[in-house]
């Protein structure tokens, strides 16, 4: 088992190369359990409990992704006469390949994780030239203050840099709170 979260090997980067995939993890409550699991993997019954949704609501969900190959069963363990399944991620990172669909089905337009600036970075998204990140992390108000400064000195090195290629790039980042579900801790 790795020693960084989230505990289990998982590739770096995983192509969304067909239409489904997209859609996938476009659902928010396919989202939020696709965060839930840059933590440590987790069964259905915990990621249920984290989002507040009914077993069978999240266990649907988990189907999809693991349809798409988005999840798969990391480990498993046996739960009285039952075998409970521990699911993951299979990448840290998705992100949407610019080649076409093998199917000739056209991917998704819509889609665009970094909604805060979804409007202006349309165009670059379209053109397979965006680069953005969203991620969650249980950190302390200290530990959220020392990552803005180090965000405000990469912000002002951007903001320092030589004007002198033909395109404007955009530059977003920001650390705020959330309401996002964090899972139990984990049973020995």
């Amino acid at each position: 088992m790795e020693d960084n979260p989230p505990g289990y090997a998982l590739a770096d980067r995983l192509a969304l190369t067909t239409p489904a995939q997209v859609r996938a993890i476009g659902h928010p409550l396919r989202t939020t359990v696709l965060q839930l699991l840059h933590e440590r993997a987790a069964t259905v019954t915990e990621l249920a409990e984290a989002v507040g949704r009914p077993k069978s609501t999240v266990a649907h969900h988990v189907d999809v992704l693991a349809r798409e190959g988005l999840v798969q069963v990391v480990r498993t363990r046996r739960v009285r006469a039952v075998e409970e399944r521990f699911y993951g991620r299979t990448a840290r990172m998705f992100f949407v390949s610019p080649e076409p669909a093998a199917s000739g089905e056209a991917m998704p337009t819509d889609f665009n994780d970094f909604e805060v600036a979804a409007r202006e970075s349309a165009p670059a998204f379209a053109e397979g030239r965006l680069w953005g990140f969203i991620r969650h992390a249980r950190i302390s108000e200290e530990q959220a203050s020392e990552f803005w400064q180090r965000m405000a000195a990469l912000v002002e090195e951007f903001d320092h840099l030589p004007r002198a290629g033909e395109t404007v790039y955009g530059f977003a980042v920001g650390v705020y709170p959330t309401d996002h579900p964090s899972l139990p801790a984990e049973e020995p």
